[in-house]
């Protein structure tokens, strides 16, 4: 195929966090998560106007003047009933993808008489919890333990209150990475671990790419606080369990 000099994009992987929104808006199917990074999967599949530049919220994707193979009609008609045909995943993005989460009850050979279950507790001690919300000054927030948590963390994570959330100075604050602003939310978080001095932070997020976001919200918060402030990173699988922990320090410059 005879390459054409024409418009492209390119991704720069560094900044693309794999949340899969330029996916979703490349109506020619030319743009894919793998491995957690958005491709360009074949330039046939580019018609080079755009529509993906405006919803990277990262900033990742932008347009290149270069030789490549020329834009191809037919070639993306097929490309895409064969995505439709497959059932794609809806915005591209591997974290939102349909997953059916119930178990098969296990055999029980022996009756179990039935009884009433145990009242459960629960340990939210503030509110409101929501980021975007949560006054920066709230007394409970002096010299609290902070934990961050990605929205959806408290569904996936049946023992969440009693692991993250027991203890006397523990406040739990939540949000979204990919729904929300997350520069707003790194600027706010800021200024509350500074005023208040906080010194532990735990974010609990989930496993899919786009919650990753999250991460980065507390370490850039973290690092733009210039406080001794200890981060851990726990990450809840869509399975309900804990798949990985962290833990970064950051110290005062």
């Amino acid at each position: 195929m005879t390459k054409v000099l024409r418009k492209i994009i390119t991704i720069d992987e560094d900044k693309c966090d794999g949340c899969g929104i330029c996916a979703d808006a490349c109506h020619e199917g030319a743009i894919q998560i793998i491995g957690g990074k958005a491709k360009l999967v074949s330039e046939t599949y580019c018609d080079g106007l755009g529509d993906c530049i405006g919803e990277c919220p990262r900033g990742a994707i932008t347009f290149e003047e270069r030789e490549a193979d020329p834009y191809d009609e037919e070639a993306v008609k097929k490309h895409m009933a064969a995505k439709a045909a497959a059932g794609p995943l809806p915005c591209g993005c591997p974290g939102s993808m349909a997953r059916d989460l119930r178990k098969e009850p296990e055999p029980c050979a022996v009756p179990v008489p039935s009884a009433a279950p145990a009242a459960l507790k629960s340990s939210l001690a503030n509110w409101p919890v929501q980021i975007r919300l949560v006054p920066e000054t709230a007394p409970y927030l002096r010299k609290a333990e902070l934990v961050i948590a990605a929205d959806c963390t408290p569904f996936a994570f049946a023992d969440f209150h009693r692991t993250f959330l027991a203890g006397q100075n523990k406040v739990c604050l939540v949000g979204c990475p990919k729904l929300d602003d997350a520069q707003a939310y790194v600027e706010k978080l800021t200024r509350l671990i500074a005023y208040n001095e906080i010194t532990s932070v735990t974010v609990v997020r989930m496993e899919v790419p786009c919650c990753g976001g999250m991460t980065r919200i507390l370490e850039a918060a973290c690092g733009a606080a210039e406080h001794n402030v200890s981060l851990k990173i726990v990450t809840i699988g869509v399975g309900g369990e804990i798949t990985d922990k962290e833990t970064i320090r950051f110290s005062r410059k």
